[in-house]
């Protein structure tokens, strides 16, 4: 079977799967201030993190909901999947190459 590069339709796993998780790993890096004052705030207070980060656990997902509820943010990750499956649908591509590309684990 013969998989059309060109193809936009987007299956039920790669709406509800496979985009979000690029969305994620990007917003991660557009909210990497926030992710690491997060972090630091968590480590140098223990078990009182939960008190003592609200502000910082606030301004993380403050940055990650805008990203998340951001419909060009959300078609600049569709695009993005629909191109690289586009790329490993193409004939000749190396199957050593799909197999590095593929998600293994949610």
């Amino acid at each position: 079977m013969v998989l059309d590069p060109a193809d936009q339709h987007l299956r039920h796993v790669e709406k509800d799967i496979l985009i979000p998780k690029i969305m994620r790993e990007k917003t991660r890096e557009r909210c990497s201030e926030q992710v690491e004052d997060f972090t630091r705030c968590c480590m140098d207070s223990g078990i009182l993190m939960i008190v003592k980060c609200r502000k910082e656990n606030s301004a993380l997902k403050d940055c990650l909901t805008a990203y998340y509820n951001d419909p060009a943010f959300h078609e600049e990750c569709k695009l993005e999947y629909l191109q690289e499956r586009g790329e490993f649908r193409r004939p000749g591509a190396p199957t050593k190459k799909r197999l590095q590309k593929l998600p293994t684990s949610m």
